[in-house]
């Protein structure tokens, strides 16, 4: 019975050997979280610029003409590739 319970602290899902897998992930999760808080936080200051109450003009006009396609007709339109930050 103890040599079980020895062979299971060693080769168990939560034993000795796991151990490196489970900080394998802790780091995959970490990375992953710093992404989602940094998108989340991009996303809130785009809310905060469309605030009824103080709307940043410039973000505002924007998106007027990216989402509904509104331009002047002596105005050209130069799409940029969006670049990931690293």
């Amino acid at each position: 019975m103890l040599l079980v319970l020895g062979g299971l602290a060693i080769v168990g899902p939560s034993g000795l050997l796991a151990w490196g897998d489970n900080l394998r992930l802790l780091d995959q999760r970490r990375v992953q979280i710093a992404k989602l808080t940094h998108e989340r936080n991009e996303l809130q200051m785009q809310v905060d610029a469309l605030n009824p109450k103080r709307a940043d003009p410039d973000f505002v006009g924007e998106l007027i003409r990216k989402d509904l396609n509104v331009v002047y007709p002596d105005e050209v339109v130069i799409l940029l590739k969006p670049t990931e930050s690293r």
